[in-house]
């Protein structure tokens, strides 16, 4: 039943509907909701055709949990990351075991000016 006000227009509320109907999740709605609790999350990439399989293929084994350490590990020593920019980065990327690094207290020879 919809209220009729005063001026004779229709207000718009409806009485005596309490209850609204619930919205279905769609089915992909749901898939993404279930990946994203795996920790698997969609990424697209464009690859030229002849390297498409090879991509597919390279995703399906890093799925597998037989075989997903063994291709990162291949992969992260293929593809490792680049060295740090700058002195101050790479120095604190350097090993420092094992080096000495006291430096001694001489000031130099003496100089008779």
């Amino acid at each position: 039943m919809l209220n009729i006000g005063i001026s004779g227009k229709i207000s718009g509320n409806l009485v005596g509907i309490t209850a609204v109907a619930k919205v279905r999740k769609s089915p992909i709605t749901i898939y993404r909701q279930r990946m994203k609790r795996q920790g698997i999350v969609r990424v697209e990439v464009q690859v030229r055709k002849d390297d498409a399989a090879l991509v597919r293929r390279v995703a399906e084994v890093l799925v597998d949990p037989e075989r997903a350490a063994e291709a990162r590990a291949l992969l992260r020593h293929r593809f490792a990351e680049p060295a740090p920019k700058g002195l101050k980065a790479l120095l604190a990327a350097a090993p420092l075991e094992g080096i000495d690094l006291e430096r001694s207290r001489d000031r130099g020879r003496a100089v008779d000016l």
